[in-house]
């Protein structure tokens, strides 16, 4: 199980959102660049990243902030405002590994579909939920579409992963919501990472446990906090991947 750690970047800085709530931001580093080198230093794989405010607008806004985390040398995974096929193949020539379609997996499911033919193993899909029903444009708009129907939709499509987040504890601290993460791990073939919620050790210790077959974890509060140690949460991954 691999362990993303959470870089969300707003005007250019370091951030994390209280259950998506732009109105409830707290700026943890104003350097993402000086971030993701920490992140490598503690022995991290890679680095999942959201352009909060591309979310909201519908296009990049902090390509200097992504260009300085690719510069730490971690494979990326970047979400936020790319909902066209230029702006997958733009964020894949300068480096990153694999794009995340939210917004457009709910309104445009060819072009997910299109991007996983023409970049295999490069397109995963964000299914951001509010109460089990899917959010999109930055979380501002919550639809009646389940998640596992979204998810559904590309099944065959040959997507690299499914990152569920479930919004209602996303920078919470009050745990990751592994029931539901696993019920759509058993319910899916694509690969899912869980996002939202990882208050501390314990969170790691019950995905790593779990034997639905969930295939990463995003964090990103608990660790700015100092609730959870990075170091400690690999090995306890590692130990179970055995």
């Amino acid at each position: 199980m691999n362990l993303y750690p959470a870089i969300d970047i707003k005007n250019g800085a370091c951030v994390r959102l209280l259950y998506g709530d732009f109105e409830k931001i707290t700026t943890y580093n104003e350097d993402p660049g000086a971030q993701a080198e920490e992140f490598v230093a503690a022995g991290c794989r890679w680095i999942h990243v959201v352009d909060l405010d591309g979310a909201v607008e519908g296009g990049a806004v902090n390509r200097d902030a992504v260009a300085a985390i690719l510069n730490a040398g971690l494979p990326v995974q970047l979400g936020g405002g790319i909902r066209d096929m230029a702006g997958v193949e733009h964020w894949i020539n300068q480096g990153i590994s694999r794009v995340i379609l939210g917004t457009a997996a709910l309104k445009n499911p060819q072009l997910v579909k299109d991007a996983a033919r023409e970049f295999p193993g490069k397109i995963a899909v964000g299914a951001d939920a509010r109460g089990g029903m899917i959010a999109a444009e930055g979380w501002i708009e919550t639809t009646d579409m389940p998640v596992l129907d979204l998810v559904k939709r590309f099944e065959d499509s040959g997507v690299a992963a499914v990152i569920f987040t479930d919004i209602g504890r996303d920078g919470a601290l009050t745990g990751v919501n592994l029931e539901a993460t696993a019920a759509l791990a058993r319910a899916t073939s694509v690969p899912v990472i869980a996002s939202g919620g990882v208050a501390s050790i314990d969170d790691i210790h019950a995905l790593a446990q779990d034997d639905s077959g969930i295939d990463g974890v995003i964090t990103g509060r608990a660790i700015y906090d100092g609730r959870l140690d990075l170091a400690e949460a690999l090995t306890v991954l590692d130990a179970n991947s055995c």
